[in-house]
């Protein structure tokens, strides 16, 4: 059987911040080397993706809140993995592989009396100005590019498309799915309607790598590794990071929450569960260095 690779990409590598000075097109064909080059490696592809940028940027421009927050999350997931999938389809035939790709849709059950609801810390949107973070009734947080606004995170519980998504990757298809974390809902009454929340994709991504038992989850985002001393002069990136390592320096405020906090958590709960899986942090563009421990960060169990 093929390995089965869940690959996780942020939404601020497919939308580079102001700060950065790759576009999203460079980005974008590095996530692209990276799937070839798990496919030439004769593995299975599950894509998930981020949202936060443009999720916000689509909200700016609802000034009169026609449509309510999930429903922007589910527009997104079009949008990207429309993307996504034509850039990828087109290498596909051109390299004349016999993988396919398919969006789907992806709707996540939530508890709808989650405590994230009452502490917002999942960023949306782009970098606030000064203006706008003295004006605006939002909830703002300090993001490591600057202030963002930030919005409620619950814990993803059931992905219901989950058959469907299985169902799919054994038909040789590269899936592209739970962008954003998923549509948030709820149950209510024996059916599910939506919340005014964003998923953090990446626990979603470990979510679903572990309900598939996936043999990697794969965490792609604009940080090349995990670093010691991040943002000093004695950075250091990480190669390898333990359970209990990654424990230790959560507990001593290394990791931000709504950013690097959810994706070390992510991959510590994989590893977890999934004690033969790989468990990777890298950039785009750097997938085989990481799997061969040469790039990225590996999380282990000890």
């Amino acid at each position: 059987m093929r390995k089965l690779a869940v690959y996780a990409l942020g939404g601020n590598a497919l939308q580079p911040p102001k700060t950065d000075s790759s576009t999203s097109a460079e980005v974008l064909a590095r996530v692209m080397s990276d799937v070839i080059d798990l496919l030439e490696m004769d593995w299975s592809v599950i894509i998930t993706h981020g949202n936060g940028p443009q999720v916000g940027h689509l909200m700016e421009l609802d000034h009169e809140s026609i449509h309510s927050l999930e429903s922007w999350v589910a527009a997104t997931q079009g949008m990207i993995g429309h993307d996504i999938s034509m850039n990828l389809q087109a290498i596909l035939q051109r390299r004349l592989r016999p993988e396919r790709t398919a969006v789907i849709l992806t709707r996540v059950v939530v508890d709808g009396n989650d405590p994230a609801f009452a502490t917002p810390t999942k960023p949306v949107g782009p970098i606030l100005d000064s203006k706008t973070v003295m004006s605006a009734d939002w909830d703002i947080a300090q993001t490591i590019h600057g202030p963002r606004r930030v919005v409620a995170s619950p814990k993803p519980i059931q992905i219901l498309e989950l058959d469907v998504i299985r169902k799919l990757v054994e038909l040789q298809a590269v899936v592209i799915c739970g962008g954003g974390g998923g549509v948030p809902v709820v149950d209510h009454d024996g059916h599910h309607v939506g919340v005014p929340a964003v998923i953090d994709k990446d626990l979603l991504s470990s979510r679903l790598a572990i309900d598939l038992k996936a043999d990697a989850l794969i965490i792609s985002t604009d940080a090349d590794a995990v670093y010691s001393g991040f943002g000093t002069p004695d950075a250091k990136a990480i190669r390898q990071l333990s359970l209990a390592e990654a424990e230790a320096m959560d507990d001593a405020g290394a990791f931000p929450a709504g950013s690097m906090a959810p994706k070390v958590k992510a991959l510590c709960s994989y590893v977890d569960s999934m004690n033969e899986g790989q468990a990777i942090f890298c950039t785009p563009g750097s997938v085989l260095d990481a799997l061969r421990g040469e790039g990225g960060t590996t999380f282990t169990v000890s």
